[in-house]
């Protein structure tokens, strides 16, 4: 087991995004006629090469893995993740979900970007990984499985925003509110501002730091009701939240959501 004070932080750390879009079926969908057979396996671990390694930050860095062929798909549903394993530092084997950054649009390739923590098991695998050595990974896998026109707007993860935008047959709108600790946690920023800059009637992100550097602009503290209220749509029948992050922001977004008068079944807690 990770330490306590490690899995917090891993924790506390991840984006807590929510995204509002409007009716339209995600861009994977769309990628061809006949969708092409994924690489995955839901069953059985797939080894893929890493073929690239570029550090991000200190604690951040951006693996492309090989796909068999130039022109394989991963095969990974938007809305599921997929389970990679490795080892930690006691040689003991270690199996933790991941989600690409990377659509099946991007032939040939995956993408992952992964924070390292000093105690993390998983986070230790990656920091020993050079290029040439190879991952396991398995899937699709999560309880979330996104059908077209399901719902007329959603609240998403941010992972999902590119699929959005780049379809050119959904004209969804999205509004995301993007919480870290600090400013060096925020990770893809610069994509996401690069969307926002692309897609300035469909796509804006509101960021929030715990601990914000002076000057700071965005919002501060922990995300808010009213923070909900203003960058989010009204709560509708065909609305519907998805949430991640620890049990303590769960259950605080839970509360602030029901407040505004989003019902259980307009919120999906991954």
């Amino acid at each position: 087991m990770e330490s306590l004070q490690s899995h917090k932080a891993e924790m506390i750390s991840i984006a807590v995004a929510l995204l509002a879009i409007g009716a339209g079926t995600a861009y994977y969908f769309y990628i061809t006629t006949k969708k092409p057979k994924g690489c995955l396996d839901p069953e059985n671990f797939k080894e893929f090469k890493l073929v690239k390694h570029t550090q991000l930050s200190h604690n951040v860095a951006k693996f492309k893995f090989a796909l068999p062929t130039p022109t394989s798909v991963l095969g990974l549903p938007i809305g599921q993740h997929m389970s990679c394993r490795g080892k930690d530092s006691l040689g003991e084997e270690v199996i933790k979900p991941y989600t690409p950054t990377t659509l099946d649009s991007d032939l040939g390739y995956f993408e992952l970007v992964i924070k390292m923590y000093p105690q993390g098991r998983m986070s230790h695998h990656f920091r020993e990984m050079c290029e040439g050595d190879y991952l396991a990974v398995k899937g699709p896998k999560g309880r979330f499985k996104y059908q077209p026109n399901q719902v007329r707007a959603f609240g998403m993860l941010a992972g999902v925003t590119r699929a959005i935008l780049e379809n050119p047959n959904d004209k969804t709108n999205v509004h995301l509110i993007y919480a870290n600790v600090t400013y060096e946690d925020i990770l893809l920023k610069e994509e996401l501002d690069d969307l926002a800059n692309n897609f300035p009637n469909r796509f804006s992100v509101y960021y929030v730091l715990n601990q914000p550097p002076q000057g700071w602009d965005g919002g501060m503290g922990f995300v808010s009701k009213e923070m909900i209220q203003t960058h989010c749509p009204p709560a509708a029948a065909d609305v519907q939240i998805l949430r991640c992050g620890p049990p303590p922001m769960n259950k605080a977004m839970a509360a602030h959501l029901e407040a505004l008068g989003y019902t259980s079944q307009m919120q999906f807690q991954f």
